[in-house]
């Protein structure tokens, strides 16, 4: 009986977890881009089951999309940054060849607000996390940055500081693509892995 019961207590938790979106599911496979699109000529590959962008011979912006969207979500990404290594992870977004409508999580090379909000093509910086939590960035190494937006709030990690909490209703009123970055300028190499994004309830 004690047996039957642990059984069906773990089937229930596992229910529970199911319907309240509790399992991650990975964005990248580690071996192509499939479930994501290029927008913008720079490089977008797979290396080693890493994901890399790099600067191409244009210099300009580029975007690696997700082909699904999404609104209430937990995402975790691990990046190390090579040479300049300003980049970004966007959320709510659509894309019209270059051009983003969304929210970026920063990724820059220290001192550049890594983990704060902007807003492309509206209110720019939303909020910048405090100059003493820039230390937590390992620039050369690889950081993992966490991403939380539910409803009008969003929340971001690096290296398991929190970073900024912001309450935004426009935030909050849409959804959309996730998105990687690499900035304009060249010279830019991000090394990615692990993506994994899990669903949660609104």
């Amino acid at each position: 009986m004690k047996t039957k019961l642990m059984t069906l207590a773990a089937i229930a938790l596992l229910s529970a977890g199911t319907a309240f979106g509790q399992k991650a599911q990975k964005l990248f496979n580690g071996k192509n881009l499939d479930g994501w699109k290029i927008h913008g000529t720079e490089k977008w590959y797979v290396d080693n089951g890493e994901l890399i962008c790099e600067s191409g011979p244009d210099k300009e912006y580029g975007y690696l999309a997700t082909d699904k969207t999404f609104k209430d979500f937990e995402l975790t990404v691990e990046f190390k940054q090579e040479a300049n290594g300003n980049s970004g992870v966007f959320f709510h977004s659509s894309l019209e060849g270059t051009k983003i409508a969304g929210w970026q999580a920063e990724v820059a090379p220290p001192g550049q607000h890594s983990g704060g909000i902007y807003e492309s093509y509206g209110r720019g910086w939303l909020i910048k996390p405090e100059a003493e939590k820039d230390k937590a960035l390992k620039m050369g190494e690889w950081n993992t940055m966490k991403i939380v937006v539910k409803g009008n709030q969003v929340t971001t990690w690096l290296n398991g500081q929190e970073m900024i909490t912001l309450n935004d209703e426009k935030i909050g009123a849409k959804d959309g693509q996730i998105a990687l970055q690499i900035h304009s300028g060249g010279g830019i190499k991000v090394r990615w892995k692990n993506i994994k994004v899990k669903a949660l309830k609104s």
